[in-house]
């Protein structure tokens, strides 16, 4: 799962390289409670900005920086609250905001998930290996920005169809850039190149989202502690508030893992599944592409805990792009403040990228489905935030012309207000199963893993809280592998 036995030989060229890059790498524990990051980096932070290519920039891998792009430092969790004026419906949805990490997207904690174990115990070494990050998006962003903080190279590959701003930050930071066939839902393309390059390269060490536990740990840590502690928050002395529900897309099944620890922690949670519907393979066993970037289908991600999803939401990608015009035009806020949306409201919605937008209409689709009440929460995630996607909302101009109050009408009524229940799914045993099996196909007959590793993630009750466990783990390795560097 996620390999923790010593190599010596690497870890030590780790040490001498971070002694050389003054990295000091956070734990898991500090993340989530960065106030107890070192005060002295604390202190430093206060002249760095929040996309520099500084090692300082770990400790910014928290869903807790100030909202500022230059010198912030730590406060309560950063989420948005969407008031009943813009759902349409009485239970209150709240989504984490990731735009103020590094990147501008969440995928860089995901990415230290992954990498920093590897070089705290040396299987990784940062000296002559390069770090592979195939991805539909962010997460090879968050692994070549992550990789030059730790002073290792990197190759970033991700589907020819992504935005233009990805390809153009990328080309900064990412020793080598890979653009395979096809847009979001073309993974399979990009676990193909993986292959080729182990083939072909000693020096290419592949951490691949989809089968990669840290990206499952980091989550299950660090996004469900800042989940909980604002589920705590908006409850206060409401002891009668209810957590109803927790949504997030597929994509590489990263972030819904933090639903694994929500459902420990309140037993009212059920998990919900966000996918297009113009690739519904978790509802239909189906296929094709669509335009809701970021979350990659057509397959199951190896590290998604399939027995844990309670609902599949399938959501039309074209509802996202009606949206994503609707929050950033001109007119479409306008019509929003005409339609009793609050100001403060409106100037935040480009903190919304496309999966963001899919995430809160899923959540609505939910809250309608339940019949959910004042008296519910149900919590998403904004992986991103439409910083990343400005050339789309050019492309829709050029496309369709400017932007009306009558385009605002019809995206509010019929995409946002006029979300309904239809193609939904609420799995019971059987069609957790059927979804489970689908992993059959990708990873046993295309990746070659361990059929009984399969067997075991649906029939041993200790497969994923074993994984679980190894965050103290980690954690020691890490302050360790820190005070050899300080020795150094």
């Amino acid at each position: 799962m996620i390999n923790l036995k010593l190599n010596e030989k690497g870890r030590k060229n780790n040490i001498r390289r971070c002694k050389e890059k003054g990295i000091v790498i956070p734990t898991f524990a500090q993340m989530k409670n960065p106030d107890s990051a070192p005060p002295q980096i604390r202190e430093q932070l206060k002249k760095v900005g929040l996309w520099d290519v500084n090692p300082l920039n770990l400790h910014r891998i928290t869903w807790k920086n100030e909202p500022k792009e230059v010198g912030g430092g730590y406060g309560g969790v950063n989420y948005i609250e969407l008031p009943s004026a813009l759902t349409g419906v009485p239970a209150r949805i709240v989504a984490l905001v990731g735009k103020w990490f590094p990147t501008g997207a969440h995928k860089v904690g995901a990415t230290f998930g992954c990498l920093a174990p590897s070089l705290v115990t040396g299987n990784f070494d940062s000296t002559w290996q390069k770090a592979v990050w195939p991805s539909t998006g962010n997460f090879c962003r968050g692994g070549a920005f992550n990789s030059v903080l730790f002073g290792c190279d990197s190759i970033a590959i991700l589907p020819e169809g992504m935005s233009k701003e990805r390809f153009e930050w990328l080309k900064k930071l990412a020793g080598e850039v890979i653009a395979t066939p096809g847009s979001e839902s073309n993974v399979k393309e990009i676990f193909d190149k993986c292959w080729e390059l182990k083939a072909q390269r000693k020096d290419a060490v592949i951490f691949n989202q989809f089968e990669a536990f840290g990206n499952y740990l980091w989550h299950y840590e660090v996004t469900a502690s800042a989940i909980a502690e604002l589920f705590e928050k908006l409850r206060g002395a409401q002891s009668k508030l209810n957590f109803a529900g927790f949504v997030s897309s597929t994509g590489s099944a990263g972030t819904i893992a933090a639903g694994d620890f929500l459902k420990q922690k309140y037993w009212s949670v059920k998990i919900a599944a966000t996918e297009a519907l113009q690739c519904p393979t978790l509802l239909y066993n189906g296929f094709g592409s669509h335009r809701i970037e970021g979350i990659g289908d057509k397959h199951v991600p190896w590290i998604h805990n399939v027995r844990n999803t309670d609902l599949v939401i399938d959501v039309d990608d074209n509802d996202c792009i009606e949206l994503i015009r609707l929050f950033n035009e001109k007119k479409g806020r306008e019509y929003l403040g005409k339609q009793h949306v609050d100001s403060g409201t409106i100037s935040r919605l480009d903190l919304l990228g496309i999966s963001g937008a899919a995430n809160v209409l899923a959540a609505i689709k939910m809250a309608k489905y339940y019949e959910l009440t004042a008296s519910d929460v149900i919590v998403t995630v904004l992986t991103d935030s439409m910083q990343l996607y400005g050339s789309r909302i050019d492309e829709l101009r050029k496309k369709f012309g400017q932007y009306s109050e009558l385009d605002a009408v019809r995206a509010f009524h019929a995409s946002c207000l006029g979300a309904n229940t239809s193609n939904m799914l609420e799995l019971n045993y059987n069609d957790r199963k059927r979804i489970h099996n689908l992993k059959y196909f990708t990873w046993i007959e295309q990746q070659k893993k361990d059929l009984s590793e399969l067997n075991a993630q649906w029939y041993d009750n200790e497969y994923w809280t074993s994984v679980q466990k190894l965050t103290p783990k980690i954690d020691a390795l890490i302050v360790e592998f820190n005070k050899e560097v300080a020795v150094a």
